[in-house]
């Protein structure tokens, strides 16, 4: 029996995982293991992430995370738990390096998108994100007059981003860094050069930096196909991508490493102020879903009905709260299941 370990979190977390995990049954059997994270941890351990949490995780087929974070627990102070920590932790414990985030135009969304019809359509791309390095994960320095937070990068960190990206890409790799002022971008964009050189010639490679990434995603997104970039622009750069889709509510992503158990998760956050109501959109935990079936379980059927049932119902009218409707959780997860 595949085992999933699934992590609520804060927020809207528990709202949309417990739908999610009826859409699972709906095309798989599975176990879940349910566990505290995040916030929710630390009001009940003191930790965001504790050695149990963590165990249980490495030993499961999969691990299903809705969100975490809420004013509740937002601080300045360096020495008091965060529920960002658990998150960073839980990537850093599972070897969880590559971070891939598939962002797509649907027809039927393109009037919720900010951005006019003509310049999104046909957008179907990945941003492949560098998970374990860099600025997030350098030294940190803290005075009363003065912070610092180191940004470091191995040749082995980036070539096996490197290989994913290239691995993943039909027909182009736009690597995206700041080389033009960066050392550690100026050793990144050196080794994705001596990959694609020596491994993936038949892929088209691009340089782009990431002030002139940031536009074109806004100006012409459908010349991309794989965005490979480091940890903190790839933050950046997919929250970014995600207002092509007409809401970040539409985003799965997947977090994956060596032998281990990746991690899937919506991109969006808590959304503390719509916790409680019932109007969270659930498509991005169902897609999420979709991307453990496909990249975590190898059942490509199955996340190809869960994608298929999205579409279909958002091609037969339904929009939640942040896609300019009116359905309630519910009523989106009964519209998805009745597709499926």
């Amino acid at each position: 029996m595949t085992r999933i370990v699934t992590l609520g979190g804060d927020g809207i977390g528990p709202e949309i995982l417990a739908p999610a995990l009826d859409v699972l049954a709906a095309v798989t059997s599975f176990e879940a293991e349910e566990h505290l994270f995040g916030g929710a941890s630390i009001d009940a351990n003191g930790v965001a992430l504790t050695d149990e949490v963590l165990a249980a995780a490495r030993d499961a087929d999969a691990v299903l995370l809705a969100a975490v974070g809420g004013p509740k627990w937002d601080t300045t102070d360096p020495a008091k738990p965060r529920p960002e920590q658990g998150l960073l932790g839980l990537r850093q414990g599972l070897g969880l390096f590559a971070n891939l985030r598939p962002v797509r135009a649907l027809p039927a969304l393109y009037g919720a998108s900010p951005l006019r019809e003509e310049r999104i359509a046909g957008t179907d791309l990945l941003v492949v994100r560098e998970l374990t390095g860099g600025i997030y994960f350098g030294a940190k320095t803290r005075t009363r007059d003065s912070a610092s937070d180191s940004c470091v990068y191995t040749r082995g960190e980036v070539e096996r981003i490197a290989r994913v990206a290239f691995g993943a890409a039909r027909r182009l790799v736009t690597s995206v860094d700041k080389a033009n002022v960066l050392e550690t971008s100026r050793l990144w964009r050196e080794v994705v050069v001596d990959v694609h050189e020596s491994e993936f010639p038949h892929v088209e490679l691009e340089h782009v930096l990431v002030d002139n990434a940031a536009m074109q995603l806004v100006a012409n997104p459908s010349r991309f196909d794989v965005i490979l970039t480091e940890n903190m622009f790839g933050d950046i750069l997919s929250d970014e991508a995600a207002m092509i889709t007409g809401s970040i509510g539409m985003l799965p992503s997947a977090s994956l490493g060596g032998d281990g158990p990746g991690l899937f998760e919506p991109v969006h956050g808590s959304a503390p102020d719509i916790a409680g109501k019932g109007i969270a959109n659930p498509l991005a935990m169902f897609l999420s879903i979709a991307l453990m079936l496909r990249q975590g379980l190898q059942l490509e059927a199955e996340a190809g009905a869960i994608e298929s049932a999205v579409d279909s119902a958002l091609a037969a009218g339904l929009r939640t709260h942040d896609l300019g409707g009116e359905a309630s959780t519910a009523q989106a997860t009964a519209a998805v299941l009745t597709h499926l």
